[in-house]
């Protein structure tokens, strides 16, 4: 069993940067691929960041690709998504995934139930 808790959402201006953190409970962390997603109001669940289990490879949504970094440090039981460069249309709840099975690649399109496990979500604000 893995509980996902994010943190370090905020308000920034445009241009700015955030730094948010998904804590992960529960052994075997290192056993999970970890991705991020964001929802905006009316909007559909997005696609954002994902990593593999040691962090060797990542793979980024265009709309972030050059911005934004995802990073894990798994003693620390913590995958990151450092957010520069931020814009208005990056204001959205974000949310962290953790599953055992699929690609990361694969994140982009999976649906919610794909996913083992989620957190409940940190709110991001972009705006002057």
């Amino acid at each position: 069993q893995v509980q996902l808790v994010e943190s370090g959402g905020g308000l920034v201006q445009p241009g700015g940067s955030l730094r948010l953190s998904c804590a992960a409970s529960g052994r075997t962390f290192s056993n999970y691929r970890m991705g991020w997603f964001r929802q905006a109001p009316g909007k559909e669940r997005e696609f954002v960041a994902a990593i593999s289990r040691t962090g060797g490879s990542t793979y980024y949504a265009d709309s972030v690709k050059g911005r934004f970094t995802i990073s894990r440090d798994n003693a620390k039981n913590t995958v990151y998504l450092q957010m520069n460069s931020l814009k208005p249309e990056d204001t959205a709840v974000y949310y962290c995934a953790a599953d055992s099975r699929i690609p990361i690649t694969n994140f982009a399109s999976a649906t919610r139930m794909e996913l083992d496990y989620w957190g409940q979500g940190t709110q991001v604000t972009v705006s002057s």
